[in-house]
């Protein structure tokens, strides 16, 4: 399949067929797109090629297109896009089943609500007294590579001043 173009963003490069359950029908994807198709999705400028890939007229393409927009709609963008696509119920229905469901799942927030994903960057909004380690992480302090607290969505950890700590979320601001 290495040939064609991805189904979704129409880079060129290595592809690898996708199946897009639970029907039996394979799209092509990039190494990106296929990514995100498989796993968690955040945002970044690579997913703006979801505008146009959600008015294919390869129902498979869409059902794709329709689910990384889905996980991607605490974004505006992504928001916008979604309230204005009309998908006939035969693959709307198709796109549902196999969504992962995210209901059961812990989603973390900063301050200001953006989604947080481990490996993001953070500032800290307040001085935060450091309890047991004897020092006051100071405001504006950049925490890089955070890790999620799997059944808190309340905490993250990450390393200030050389210690790896919790952090509340209520207290930081996701970086740019």
């Amino acid at each position: 399949m290495s040939d064609q173009t991805c189904a979704l963003c129409s880079g060129s490069g290595p592809l690898t067929p996708f199946d897009v359950a639970p029907r039996d029908t394979a799209i092509a994807l990039c190494a990106t797109c296929l990514t995100g198709a498989t796993g968690p999705v955040s945002d970044a400028p690579h997913w703006r090629c979801l505008g146009d890939a959600i008015w294919s007229d390869q129902p498979a393409v869409q059902v794709v297109a329709w689910r990384l927009l889905t996980g991607l709609k605490s974004n505006v963008w992504a928001s916008d896009l979604l309230d204005q696509v009309y998908l006939e119920p035969e693959v709307r229905t198709w796109a549902e089943a196999g969504l992962v469901t995210t209901e059961t799942a812990v989603v973390h927030r900063d301050s200001n609500g953006a989604v947080l994903v481990a490996g993001d960057t953070v500032t800290l909004i307040k001085d935060l007294v450091v309890k047991g380690a004897g020092f006051t992480a100071k405001r504006g302090t950049a925490v890089r590579g955070i890790s999620l607290v799997p059944d808190n969505a309340d905490q993250i950890e990450g390393r200030v001043n050389g210690q790896q700590i919790v952090l509340l979320c209520q207290y930081l601001k996701k970086s740019t």
